[in-house]
């Protein structure tokens, strides 16, 4: 029996990236998993791998900066799996600029997106999570909590990740004991949040001296939607090769 035989996972920016890899990790430990994405060919390749794996994640398109298609998929949720018991929000943008580069419209999108539409999700889901007793995990970043940070273009990333992490710290206090809520905060990972795919920029960045594949991400993302982390709630546990204190 897998860890997660029984439950109901749903993951934001499933389709590609840690999400992918953590909704291939999840599978294969017994949960039902809903894939949330927006882009149809990073869906048909999660699909192609799990299918050769032989999993099966149901992969769905909503815009969760959509408040509208929030409320879309909460019905599909509802009326195909009627309960959930595991959230994982890891939709996120990475808009970058120095000051004197921010527009309004980037600095707006960098927190609809990352801070706001958590908030969305959380405020229609987290009912349903409560009721199944279950666990809400949210994906902030190192830069969140980094105050040392090198560079002049992170304004918007960082200052929304840090708001990722105190809105997960009220979560926890407030829907204790009966959801564990926790966020995960991974270093430099290979992803598609980067537009310039170049990774060896970042060989010198942490103390391990490689970027993180998303499956090492995932295998703690599984460890904190499981019930091996029983214990542990309110928690920020940073996954970042030793970055925040190379």
């Amino acid at each position: 029996m897998g860890k997660l035989e029984g439950k109901i996972a749903l993951i934001t920016g499933g389709t590609s990236g840690i999400g992918a890899a953590s909704a291939i990790i999840m599978a294969k430990e017994g949960a039902k998993v809903i894939a949330v994405g927006r882009n149809k060919a990073h869906g048909d390749e999660l699909n192609s791998k799990s299918s050769l794996l032989g999993l099966n994640i149901d992969i769905q398109y909503f815009d969760i900066a959509d408040k509208k298609q929030i409320e879309s998929l909460y019905e599909y949720v509802v009326n195909t799996y009627g309960q959930l018991h595991i959230l994982f929000n890891n939709a996120g943008i990475l808009l970058t600029g120095a000051l004197e580069e921010i527009t309004d419209e980037d600095w707006d999108t960098s927190f609809n997106v990352n801070v706001k539409a958590l908030m969305h999700m959380c405020q229609k889901f987290m009912p349903l999570v409560e009721a199944a007793e279950g666990v809400v995990l949210n994906n902030a970043s190192n830069i969140g909590l980094q105050y040392h940070i090198k560079g002049k273009r992170s304004y918007m990333y960082a200052s929304t990740k840090a708001s990722m992490i105190q809105f997960s710290q009220h979560l926890a206090k407030n829907y204790a004991p009966h959801v564990r809520v926790n966020t995960i905060c991974p270093g430099v990972t290979s992803t598609n949040i980067f537009t310039n795919r170049d990774f060896s920029r970042f060989k010198d960045v942490n103390l391990l001296g490689r970027v993180a594949d998303s499956a090492e991400i995932a295998n703690t993302v599984l460890f904190l939607v499981s019930d091996d982390s029983s214990f542990m709630t309110g928690s920020i546990i940073v996954v970042d090769g030793g970055e925040s204190i190379k």
